[in-house]
């Protein structure tokens, strides 16, 4: 990876999120000439170029509803990573005027933008809930997804390829369940989960951008990557940060109680990282699946894929992950 990235000039749109500031991190560790850090989020970018103090950063105030602004944040790039997007569910469902602006036109933008600066290669950072969507988040994602992969039809002599990145809930990001979960203990409880029949695919950001960036290398254009990702009960991971937590706040753990509160407006009960067509496609590649419509069709296919039946983290295993994440 040091030798594909060394030297380039690279661009992360929502560069101060979660995920993408740990891709301008991770980044920073082989020797490009640029990271390019493209963001809405005035304060964010500042305190990232703080926080990084290196001068290779180059903090782009923008958003990608804009063309033009793209347009010239693009020139000269060599590769981007499209990790902006409004990614909250519940959000989602109640402004889904603005979800499609961001997400659908938000990402056409990109593609259009990186194919006029003839980028080498764009990587769409998407989601298990783009798979079989119930709400407007997962179905802006999948639309997403599609333009992605179906942009590669329009770059005709260009060298941009296009493809994208699918995996499930990151562990400790911002706006996920464990951050809630950490606050309501601090409060003294309790701790609210929507179903306990509730299941996710789970992983640490570490692990997610380390394989953002190797599908990155490995993108030849077309390819949708899936994580691997261990799955987990809520409410066996409710039960363990109770326990692991509460004597941080002085709170008893026994004294700390759990609330069932019901599905929220376009939440699913599991997640699917492919649907059941993608899974006749899939090629297993280490820590990747990689989904691309010219491999040859295989229905005998028989990879983990929900949520649901994959075998579930233990508390013993919650309890490591979440104290290496955390």
């Amino acid at each position: 990876m040091i030798s594909f990235y060394n030297n380039k000039i690279i661009l992360v749109t929502g560069g101060t999120g979660s995920i993408g500031r740990e891709i301008v991190k991770k980044l920073l560790e082989f020797e490009p000439t640029t990271v390019r850090v493209l963001d809405n989020n005035e304060t964010a970018l500042f305190d990232l170029e703080q926080e990084l103090n290196d001068n290779r950063i180059r903090t782009l105030i923008g958003d990608i509803r804009d063309p033009e602004r793209l347009k010239m944040a693009f020139d000269g790039v060599d590769i981007i990573f499209h990790a902006a997007a409004l990614k909250h569910v519940s959000l989602c469902e109640y402004n889904p005027f603005d979800a499609v602006k961001t997400n659908v036109l938000g990402t056409q933008n990109v593609l259009n933008a990186a194919l006029d600066a003839n980028v080498e290669k764009v990587v769409v950072i998407s989601t298990d809930k783009s798979v079989n969507p119930i709400n407007v988040m997962g179905a802006t994602k999948l639309l997403a997804e599609r333009l992605t992969i179906s942009a590669n039809n329009y770059n005709g002599n260009k060298r941009t390829a296009f493809s994208c990145v699918r995996f499930g809930n990151v562990i400790d990001s911002r706006g996920s369940v464990i951050p809630i979960f950490k606050k309501q203990i601090k409060n003294g409880g309790p701790v609210t989960i929507t179903d306990p029949e509730m299941t996710r695919f789970v992983m640490g950001i570490p692990e997610a951008v380390e394989l953002i960036l190797k599908a990155g290398k490995l993108a030849k254009g077309k390819e949708i990557f899936i994580l691997k990702m261990p799955a987990l009960n809520i409410i066996d991971l409710a039960e363990v940060m109770i326990k692991e937590f509460a004597s941080n706040y002085n709170h008893k753990a026994e004294d700390i109680k759990i609330k069932i509160i019901g599905k929220r407006n376009g939440e699913k009960m599991y997640e699917e990282l492919m649907t059941e067509d993608e899974l006749s496609y899939a090629l297993e590649h280490e820590e990747l699946f990689i989904l691309n419509s010219d491999k040859t069709y295989d229905p005998n296919n028989t990879l983990n894929n929900h949520s649901h039946l994959s075998p579930k983290l233990s508390k013993d295993e919650i309890k490591n992950m979440i104290k290496k994440f955390l």
